[in-house]
């Protein structure tokens, strides 16, 4: 099975010829749904540690396109706001900015930095095994 950075490239390439084929005023898309992690994350991961400190929380992220920092791990935009831009649809909002659905009139972004497809016990399992594996060399 090939690795996830081999596909990458792929899904970049099909979303540019997406956006470069599709005019904004021709777009019937209304909401954009975001699910990933620090790579779309606008700010879930900030909010959910609440006043703790945290690097994404500082400058220099942020500092490129917004002056400040918004919880994105980046010093400006990420590719979410590229794609709502081409779009003709505002920045979408972390989830854990809103209250209500209200709060998201274009869609939510449920992105958090250090999310992972796998549960914790696989995680575990895998780091076990490498361990594992290394000793008996």
């Amino acid at each position: 099975m090939a690795s996830w950075y081999v596909f990458f490239p792929l899904h970049i390439y099909t979303l540019s010829l997406l956006l470069i084929l599709t005019k904004p005023g021709d777009c019937c898309f209304t909401h954009i749904f975001c699910f990933g992690d620090s790579i779309s994350d606008t700010g879930n991961y900030l909010k959910s540690i609440g006043d703790r400190y945290h690097p994404v929380g500082s400058l220099p992220y942020g500092e490129t396109y917004f002056g400040r920092p918004t919880g994105r791990y980046s010093d400006g935009r990420i590719i979410l706001d590229f794609i709502a831009q081409a779009y003709g649809l505002p920045f979408i909002p972390p989830y854990l900015s809103g209250n209500t659905t209200k709060d998201f009139p274009h869609g939510v972004n449920f992105a958090v930095g250090g999310a992972t497809a796998l549960n914790s016990f696989a995680i575990t399992a895998a780091i076990d095994l490498t361990i594992s594996v290394q000793s008996q060399k």
